[in-house]
């Protein structure tokens, strides 16, 4: 199987973390967000990423991707059988994806890190202000009355636990730590899963794409052991449009 994005991409992340929890081989396309070839395009039309090619069959969408595996192959189950967990589950990440992509991703660590390292344009911050004065304050009020105080979600860890953690590293990356005393049960939640052997294995792969200059990067990632394919679909100049991580 293989994977097309970043592994610094919080939804690629949740997707390769996922992957080590069934067990599965993989390799990495390591394509740098917004860069892309018409293959590419025509693998994901809304030129998002991740994408999991597996065989003939190929899926885009980091929550589509985790249900098929979970469907596909056997293993550590990705998501609750009961249809009450279940469906608990589906939300918690939904929320992930959606409203904590928004405020850790889109309007902080884009500002912050993608905007002036990949375009070369100055952060919006009055953006980064109001994420960090009311947006992220308000989902991490919400989060700390939704998670456990110990373990995971469902008893083991899980696509739910991994997504909700995934977007707390990117906001690492731009300076942001859940307060440990307003949020004690979010902060050790998301210590805990960062530190799974299933997420915290990806860690120097991220820490190389993160360091490297774009144009080294793959041969960084290799020289650090990354499971890398030798095709890229990552082979055309970023351009407007193709904002997705």
């Amino acid at each position: 199987m293989k994977i097309i994005g970043s592994f610094v991409s919080p939804y690629v992340r949740k997707v390769l973390a996922c992957m080590n929890l069934k067990g599965l081989a993989y390799e990495v396309d390591p394509i740098t967000p917004f860069y892309g070839n018409e293959e590419f395009r025509r693998l994901s039309p809304l030129c998002r990423i991740p994408v999991l090619i597996d065989g003939d069959f190929a899926i885009s969408d980091s929550s589509v991707i985790c249900a098929y595996l979970d469907d596909a192959y056997p293993g550590h189950r990705l998501f609750p059988t009961d249809p009450k967990d279940g469906a608990r589950a589906r939300w918690l990440e939904e929320y992930a994806d959606t409203r904590l992509g928004d405020v850790f991703i889109w309007n902080f660590f884009y500002q912050k890190v993608v905007r002036p390292l990949v375009w070369g344009e100055p952060s919006d911050e009055q953006r980064i202000a109001k994420s960090l004065d009311e947006d992220i304050p308000a989902s991490l009020d919400y989060l700390e009355q939704e998670l456990p105080g110990d373990g995971f979600l469902f008893g083991e860890i899980g696509a739910a636990d991994i997504a909700i953690a995934s977007f707390f590293r990117n906001g690492a990356y731009a300076g942001f730590e859940p307060d440990s005393t307003r949020w004690p049960t979010v902060a050790a939640f998301v210590e805990r899963t960062l530190a799974h052997p299933a997420i915290a294995s990806l860690l120097k792969y991220e820490d190389v794409q993160r360091s490297a200059e774009i144009k080294s990067r793959r041969q960084a990632l290799l020289d650090a052991g990354a499971p890398l394919t030798v095709e890229t679909m990552g082979l055309r100049e970023p351009r407007p449009g193709m904002m997705r991580l």
